[in-house]
């Protein structure tokens, strides 16, 4: 592990608890896929599919940042083991209701309870955040984590797909639930690590998304996570049209690979200049990455293809989480990098299932044009909110950019 990385562990309980934190977010990469994939095999009706992973990642988008909230307010260790109980117990119907193939409503009730799952990438963020906040190490942090969420989607298909389609359909989200209740038992006792709690502060009775520029951010990748959402569908299917559905888990992965191999370089980076216009020139580059899926033809030119698009993946949501920092209190920080994590989840939810229904109605190749529209709506949308990301709100708390790009944000202001 190169020296950057390495000296994030000096302080004792980190390696615990990022272990953890990989371990709990398992489900990420494998749950929504893995239901896909389950439903497919057990249906055949890739529309119902992507209803339902879209369902997982709406009532995500409704929940999890009011876990978050309360999570802020009284510690995460309080928190996430009921919630979680709620998200395994919702995990268990859903997988009992496809497999005696309940009425459509069951499946839909029951994927809408798995919203609660908690935001495990925003909890261990949040520890970093306690521990090396307005240092340089807090950008390194976040690459790593960036690069463990990417192992996460490099290794969660593969199991997730491969399980169900080799062993038994329920398999990859059964496995899903498992991690996710390991890793939160794991994370939640570590107590000495997490950040202190803030009861008291209500901030006006507001949540996190009232700040501007975090509603840029939140607006940005919703349409961003459409891109993921269609991707992760259309690459299912496009595989199963060509008589490989088990090869998606590995095209899949090569597109997280990609993302995993960027965010690793970025992190051992110091930059400086805007880090506003980075993330715009990140968002630019993953809309772009899209159109050549249109144009091939073949499984070995989509994982080309899609290793490519990956690698603007993870430096732009590093990017965003140093953004979050400038634009949300202190005490409410779970909660804003997780209403980010919340637009994902909406995207997502308005990809996969705007994507089963193209894929129905046209083709697997056809549906391949859901995450270029998505791209071209989150250029627009970032451009058109650029101006207030460039106004972060006096007192917010710390960020971790360095003292360049601030001296460069002086000199604009006093040429404008």
């Amino acid at each position: 592990m190169p020296s950057p990385y390495r000296a994030l562990f000096d302080v004792p309980g980190t390696r615990a608890f990022s272990a953890a934190g990989l371990l709990g977010r398992m489900p990420l990469s494998m749950m929504g896929i893995g239901v896909v994939t389950m439903i497919s095999q057990l249906t055949g009706r890739y529309g119902l599919a992507g209803a339902l992973s879209a369902t997982i990642a709406l009532s995500a988008a409704v929940l999890g940042p009011q876990v978050s909230r309360l999570v802020d307010r009284h510690g995460q260790s309080r928190v996430l083991r009921p919630a979680t109980l709620v998200a395994l117990a919702a995990a268990a119907g859903l997988l009992l209701a496809a497999h005696f193939r309940w009425p459509d409503w069951v499946l839909f009730a029951c994927a809408a309870g798995i919203g609660a799952v908690p935001s495990l990438g925003a909890m261990i963020r949040a520890r970093w955040a306690a521990l090396y906040r307005g240092t340089p190490k807090l950008h390194t942090a976040y690459s790593f984590e960036s690069v463990m969420d990417e192992i996460c989607f490099v290794f969660g298909p593969i199991i997730s797909i491969g399980l169900c389609t080799i062993w038994f359909p329920e398999a990859g989200p059964l496995l899903a639930a498992v991690f996710l209740a390991a890793g939160v038992c794991w994370l939640t006792a570590q107590r000495a690590t997490g950040p202190e709690p803030h009861p008291g502060e209500r901030h006006g009775g507001g949540t996190a998304l009232r700040s501007p520029g975090l509603q840029v951010l939140v607006a940005t990748f919703v349409a961003t996570g459409a891109i993921f959402g269609s991707v992760d569908v259309v690459t299912v299917a496009f595989a199963d049209e060509r008589g490989h559905k088990g090869t998606a888990s590995v095209v899949l992965a090569l597109y997280a690979a990609g993302s995993c191999l960027a965010g690793a370089v970025f992190g051992l980076l110091r930059l400086s200049g805007s880090a506003e216009r980075r993330w715009l020139l990140g968002v630019a580059a993953m809309a772009v990455s899209m159109i050549p899926l249109l144009l091939v033809g073949n499984l070995p030119l989509l994982a080309v293809a899609l290793f490519v698009a990956g690698l603007s993946i993870a430096p732009t949501m590093i990017t965003t989480m140093s953004l979050i920092e400038k634009h949300v209190p202190r005490a409410q920080l779970t909660e804003g990098m997780t209403w980010v994590s919340t637009g994902l989840a909406v995207g997502v939810a308005l990809g996969s299932s705007l994507a089963g229904s193209v894929i129905d109605a046209a083709g697997a190749r056809a549906g391949y044009g859901v995450p270029v529209l998505s791209g071209a709506v989150a250029v627009v949308v970032g451009f058109l909110g650029y101006r207030r990301l460039r106004r972060p709100v006096a007192g917010r708390g710390g960020t971790v950019e360095q003292h360049g790009e601030r001296e460069d944000e002086r000199r604009e202001r006093h040429m404008a």
